[in-house]
């Protein structure tokens, strides 16, 4: 599985505006809705409301990974959201989030969840990669690039330094 089977253009905000982490679980749960149709955004956001009650998916570096497992779900969907100010997301490093990749995953794959938001934070956790994705400029498709890792590839592996390998 590439990561374009996961995160997709119409599921990527480079501008987003929410001003506080309750917006902006809000915004990615609308933007995990539009790849789903059911469920709706409303109960995408209660699932992803309910994952972060149990602590806080704000990793360091200005990155939040809120993901949730849920029925109806067929495949694991992600969508991206890249903030103008920085929110507090109650990180593990105290410092405020810019950087969200928001993931949904079919309710019965759990190793499948936890292999890719292992892989996400590995990702995620490289200085240089936040850094080409803060930037990009505001277009979705140079940063679903970034995130699969086309940007810079690497000559041997056909994958970049930023890219998120994901379990077949």
């Amino acid at each position: 599985m590439q990561p374009a089977d996961v995160l997709a253009t119409e599921r990527i905000s480079p501008v987003g505006k929410a001003a506080s982490k309750k917006r902006v679980l809000e915004d990615v749960a609308d933007l995990l809705a539009t790849a789903l149709g059911e469920p709706s955004s409303e109960q995408v956001f209660e699932r992803l409301l309910e994952r972060e009650r149990l602590g806080s998916t704000g990793l360091s570096g200005g990155v939040a990974l809120p993901h949730a497992r849920m029925r109806g779900v067929e495949a694991a969907r992600g969508a991206f959201l890249r903030l103008e100010q920085a929110v507090d997301f109650d990180a593990m490093d105290g410092q405020p989030v810019d950087l969200v990749f928001g993931l949904l995953v079919p309710e019965e794959a759990t190793d499948e969840h936890l292999e890719l938001l292992a892989s996400l934070a590995r990702v995620f956790s490289e200085p240089a990669f936040r850094s080409r994705l803060r930037e990009a400029e505001a277009d979705a498709a140079q940063i679903l690039s970034i995130i699969a890792g086309k940007d810079e590839t690497d000559a041997n592996s056909g994958q970049g330094p930023g890219s998120v390998r994901l379990p077949a």
